[in-house]
């Protein structure tokens, strides 16, 4: 996990690069839905907030186990999002989907199984992973996709490179809970790094629209615990934190770097705690349900 989350900058330069010369997503004007599992879902939720609200056309996401809607429901075409390839809901949905919805597969492992699947391929093999933990996989598939939308993303880049690199403070160490907040395509953000925290660490973590945190989460909020907001901060929230005596994190990095910044902290508290994320309980790379 270490050297694959600190070689974020490199993978992402890598990603809007081949994004910049390739056309091989759905045209603006499509409708579209975007699948994924795990960590892979909350980046399909960032990218289709984003597509949509960019104008791009009307851009629905779904985790591939729920995405029995799609079958009753006119889309021009369904991206899947896959670091192995191997999912056994990706797979299923792409093998029904065949012949008829034309798909799009956004993979890490080019050699995998959702390659023959999908009618195209968007390859990422460089940013594939031997970490069970999702780090530069799927933050280089979403920053494929947002360059695709025409979303510069050289500041994400640089603050990026800070974020690597960037010292964990004892307090986030030392931490009980975090609540992760995010607004508009940052949600999906929140979600993801809700999801790095439990896995790693094995931590009580949370996530939420930003808006809704005042609608009942805040209630949890009390000193040694986080709270964390992605981009843009709602008026007042901070103020409202600080009452409660809880650290309250938010600054003017770019959201996908402090995703980078998240990833770090939640390596550093893994090993502050004995824990090893490459190898988490319970998980493994892929989820493969017997037949």
């Amino acid at each position: 996990m270490d050297s694959e989350l600190s070689s974020q900058p490199e993978c992402w330069e890598r990603a809007i690069a081949q994004a910049s010369r390739e056309r091989l997503l759905p045209a603006r004007g499509q409708r579209i839905a975007v699948v994924g599992c795990g960590t892979s879902w909350f980046m399909a939720q960032s990218y289709a907030t984003a597509r949509e609200s960019s104008g791009n056309g009307e851009t629905d996401a779904y985790a591939a186990s729920e995405a029995s809607a799609i079958s009753t429901r006119s889309y021009d075409a369904v991206v899947a999002i896959t670091r192995s390839g191997t999912t056994s809901e990706i797979l299923l949905l792409l093998a029904e989907l065949k012949g008829s919805t034309p798909t799009v597969v956004v993979l890490g492992d080019t050699e995998s199984p959702a390659a023959d699947l999908a009618d195209t391929v968007v390859g990422l093999p460089y940013a594939d992973e031997s970490s069970v933990v999702q780090t530069r996989f799927a933050s280089s598939a979403l920053v494929y996709l947002l360059t695709s939308l025409g979303i510069d993303l050289g500041s994400a880049v640089a603050d990026a490179r800070v974020a690597v690199a960037a010292e964990t403070s004892a307090e986030l160490l030392a931490a009980e809970q975090f609540s992760f907040l995010g607004t508009e395509w940052t949600i999906g953000l929140a979600h993801e790094a809700a999801l790095k925290m439990r896995e790693g660490v094995q931590g009580w973590t949370e996530s939420y629209p930003a808006m809704e945190y005042r609608h009942g989460p805040i209630s949890i909020a009390q000193p040694g615990r986080v709270t964390w907001v992605f981009g843009q901060e709602p008026s007042g929230l901070r103020d409202e934190v600080a009452a409660t005596g809880a650290l309250y994190v938010n600054t003017d990095t770019h959201p996908l770097a402090d995703l980078v910044r998240v990833h770090k902290v939640t390596l550093d508290r893994a090993r502050s705690r004995g824990l090893n994320p490459d190898t988490p309980r319970h998980l493994t790379r892929s989820v493969v349900l017997e037949s």
